[in-house]
């Protein structure tokens, strides 16, 4: 038995003037996982994000997201998708519950409230809903920016490079957020330029170069691509990021807090 893929591209195509972003795309996103798609600056990676999620129409080739075809089915596709780009899209005048219940609203769901607070909860930031999101930190915008994504239970997550300009603690806030999303069965695809970010979380890996997926597989997989390892006895001394944590006393378990 196949499994449709939940985000399936051919041949995408993307060119602006003489410029080819995208020249020719091939990727498959299995249901349930998170996928990474890593590339410098430039690689074509939020073209791909905003063709999938029908903010812009692509020159040639295919992509599918939930079995629909963005092109002829862009309205079934965003009812199946959310993006969370690489800003917080966050009101600060409001609470936290103020944001997710205008979203809810806004989708035409039955009780904004209570979806409102089932995602604080979900999101442990229910301490914090009643605060303007001004006085929250950065890795608690990000989350009730993700929050504020899943309004209304949609099966796939574009999230663009989410953790740009996060602090380390923010940052493993937000990780572990994404991690809890694909256990419960959402799909995501990540994109991001840190290689320790995709190592960290995807399942699965596409490295986009030139307009093009140049490698695809599983950490694993890709280390392959390198010559056999040799074994060497260095002194491994803990990274900047390791330190910091050590030194704040953040073990990745904490909750963030509202700033005073």
């Amino acid at each position: 038995m196949t499994t449709t893929p939940a985000i399936e591209i051919t041949g995408l195509t993307k060119s602006y003037g003489d410029q080819a972003v995208l020249a020719g795309v091939d990727l498959r996103v299995a249901p349930g996982t998170i996928h990474a798609l890593l590339g410098s600056n430039g690689a074509g990676k939020t073209t791909a994000v905003r063709i999938l999620s029908t903010l812009l129409k692509a020159d040639g080739g295919t992509a599918a997201v939930a079995g629909y075809e963005v092109a002829t089915h862009p309205a079934e596709v965003r009812g199946a998708i959310s993006l969370t780009g690489q800003f917080a899209a966050v009101d600060d005048v409001l609470t936290g519950r103020e944001n997710l219940m205008l979203v809810a609203e806004l989708r035409h769901l039955p009780d904004p409230r209570r979806t409102a607070d089932e995602l604080l909860a979900r999101f442990g930031l229910t301490d914090a809903a009643g605060q303007r999101v001004a006085a929250y930190s950065g890795g608690m915008r990000r989350r009730l920016d993700i929050a504020m994504s899943l309004t209304g239970h949609p099966p796939v997550l574009f999230l663009d490079e989410p953790t740009t300009g996060l602090d380390p603690q923010s940052r493993t806030e937000v990780w572990r957020t994404i991690q809890e999303l694909a256990g419960q069965g959402t799909t995501v695809l990540l994109t991001t330029q840190y290689l320790d970010e995709a190592e960290h979380l995807a399942d699965r890996i596409s490295i986009l170069h030139a307009g093009r997926v140049i490698a695809d597989g599983t950490v694993a997989e890709l280390r392959q691509l390198l010559p056999p390892k040799r074994v060497e006895y260095v002194e491994k001394r803990p990274s900047l990021e390791e330190i910091f944590l050590a030194v704040i006393g953040h073990d990745g378990s904490d909750e963030g807090r509202a700033r005073a």
